[in-house]
């Protein structure tokens, strides 16, 4: 059996753990909602690259990365999610 896991870049790894950090450090136990991750990920790659191509793809890698929100997870549940694929925990 192969193992067909994806191996985050180090740009996808620094910018799942900025939004951990945003997110288990704001509100933790509020509801995460799928626009948070959405917005943030454009926030968190223009924030590391400016408004150019190289943002474009980092955001489209952290989004590919951090799975949709599930129904009822908390912001602080989700950035613990976003660490451990960070580390190549899970994914």
């Amino acid at each position: 059996m192969t193992d067909t896991r994806v191996v985050p870049s180090d740009d996808t790894r620094l910018l799942l753990g900025r939004l951990a950090d945003k997110l288990s450090g704001y509100r933790p136990e509020a509801v995460m909602l799928e626009a948070t991750r959405l917005a943030q990920a454009l926030v968190f790659a223009e924030q590391l690259h400016g408004p150019t191509e190289a943002a474009f793809a980092a955001e489209r890698a952290l989004l590919a990365a951090a799975p949709p929100v599930r129904d009822g997870q908390t912001r602080g549940e989700y950035a613990t999610l976003l660490r451990l694929i960070a580390e190549g925990v899970t994914q």
